[in-house]
């Protein structure tokens, strides 16, 4: 790169597009019943599912809301169908969930953990059933799916070890015979509202650090995805009650905005974890902080580098037509096609990788955010004019620098670098560890998950003095005399 940027690819959509949200290509037999009825797919009933699901759990099931089909991106075939939750429901599981904490909340931190291990073990022992399950249901290959799975393992594994490890800190009181000291309490009922793009690890990353600190969780799953939240639940709940404790600490609520609502709207919980687009994130934190409530947020992208080829098709048939329209807009102002741009003529949601030159850095189509494989590439004369439109746009979630000299390493992880939440250097946008916190600025929202210290944000501080001596000092010496 002649020791400057020299071209910056501009990936529209979250790192996960291109290769953690792909899918198998092989070819489903196309048949007029449901997927789960065809004996080549007898492997989901090992999960609990059936061809009829009830999507709600707050230690029974239920659901009375509508029923809705969950269906295979490869092929748009039926896998198989959800009653979801009505308002009726999500009272139900909201107030089984508060009274739950009563009785989690007592329960050991380490003991918490023990739990919690187990969890990670169980889905360990199904991790091939739910990988294939996340792959035929949301669209990832069979590997990706099975590596989102593992990443639910390995939160579980990381969390286990944080729930003898969160503390707070004793500090020098300024007063004689005082102890000043931080005490760290769990919020009470953690809201968790997910996307279809990680319908597993996302929940994992709020449920496993939400449940050591002492709270219990409602979840809502992306209605695209039902039968993957309705599968993990069952495993989960069942380590619950095999502990003789109640399955409601971790209840189920599937459905669309409706029960969305309920939760961001909801007094009774304490912090609302929403994953999702910038927009629908930006009203969800209005409802949430209307109220005074706590929210953390992990919302679009727009990430400055490719992730690579391997992929499989969109989630859905709006999604290659959001694909097919940002295609339209970016030759319509000014860009080039140097490769793909068209739907692929088979059944499913596929459509072409693609490449585009010749945009301006500043041209609506390269600053909005498309989820689909479209790449801009843009020539800029140096770096510091590519980091200049790295950071100009609206989102800041993930990005990626490729170099070897030391300057521009440490420029691009300083100050006036890269303004996003996760800075990469020499390797892809995608893919996070999970001992790093993962989240992102500005229309990104600002929140993080996972990471050293991320077992704060589910838990409340209270700043605590007390007084062992038989005196009654006011702080900073004032005295009423």
């Amino acid at each position: 790169m002649a020791s400057l940027v020299r071209v910056l690819l501009r990936y529209k959509g979250p790192s996960s597009l291109v290769i953690r949200s792909s899918i198998t290509t092989r070819h489903y037999a196309a048949m007029s019943g449901l997927l789960i009825e065809d004996p080549k797919f007898a492997w989901l009933k090992e999960l609990g599912l059936s061809a009829q699901n009830k999507g709600v759990y707050y230690g029974v099931w239920g659901g009375e809301g509508e029923e809705t089909t969950s269906y295979c991106p490869a092929n748009n075939q039926p896998i198989a169908k959800v009653i979801q939750g009505n308002a009726a429901d999500y009272e139900k599981a909201i107030t089984a969930t508060k009274e739950a904490w009563k009785v989690w909340a007592d329960v050991p931190g380490p003991k918490r953990g023990e739990i919690v291990r187990q969890i990670g073990e169980a889905f360990h022992k199904n991790i091939n059933l739910l990988g294939k399950l996340l792959a035929m249901e949301m669209g990832k290959i069979v590997p990706e799916g099975v590596g989102e799975v593992q990443e639910y393992i390995d939160i579980a594994d990381y969390a286990v070890g944080l729930s003898r490890m969160f503390a707070g800190h004793v500090f020098p009181s300024e007063r004689p015979g005082h102890m000043l000291m931080e005490q760290w309490n769990p919020l009470g009922v953690i809201g968790v509202i997910t996307a279809f793009n990680f319908p597993c690890a996302v929940y994992g990353w709020n449920s496993c650090l939400a449940l050591i600190t002492g709270n219990t969780v409602l979840w809502k799953g992306a209605p695209s995805t039902p039968l993957t939240s309705v599968a993990m639940i069952r495993i989960v709940t069942k380590v619950l009650e095999d502990n003789n404790i109640p399955g409601s600490v971790c209840s189920l609520v599937c459905g669309g905005a409706d029960i969305g609502t309920l939760i961001a709207k909801d007094e009774r919980v304490n912090l609302v974890s929403f994953t999702g687009s910038t927009p629908i994130g930006q009203k969800v934190s209005l409802m949430v902080q209307e109220r005074f409530g706590k929210f953390l947020l992990e919302l679009g992208g727009n990430n400055a580098i490719i992730d690579g080829v391997l992929y499989g098709p969109l989630h859905s048939k709006q999604g290659v037509a959001q694909y097919q329209q940002a295609v339209a807009d970016a030759v319509a102002q000014g860009g080039k096609i140097e490769c793909g741009g068209k739907v692929i003529d088979r059944p499913g949601n596929f459509v072409e990788p693609t490449i585009i030159s010749g945009l301006s850095h500043d041209a609506a189509v390269v600053q909005r955010e498309t989820f689909a494989p479209i790449v801009y590439a843009l020539k800029c004369k140096s770096f510091e004019e590519a980091v200049e439109w790295n950071n100009e746009v609206k989102q800041g979630l993930t990005s990626s620098l490729f170099t070897r000299n030391p300057n521009k390493i440490f420029r691009w992880i300083g100050p006036k670098g890269s303004d996003c939440g996760v800075v990469n250097v020499n390797i892809p946008t995608s893919g996070a560890e999970i001992g790093g916190a993962f989240g992102g600025e500005k229309h990104t929202g600002g929140g993080r998950e996972s990471g050293s210290d991320a077992w704060k944000q589910y838990m409340r501080r209270s700043t605590c003095t007390i007084n062992y001596s038989t005196e009654l000092p006011l702080a900073q010496g004032i005295k009423f005399e």
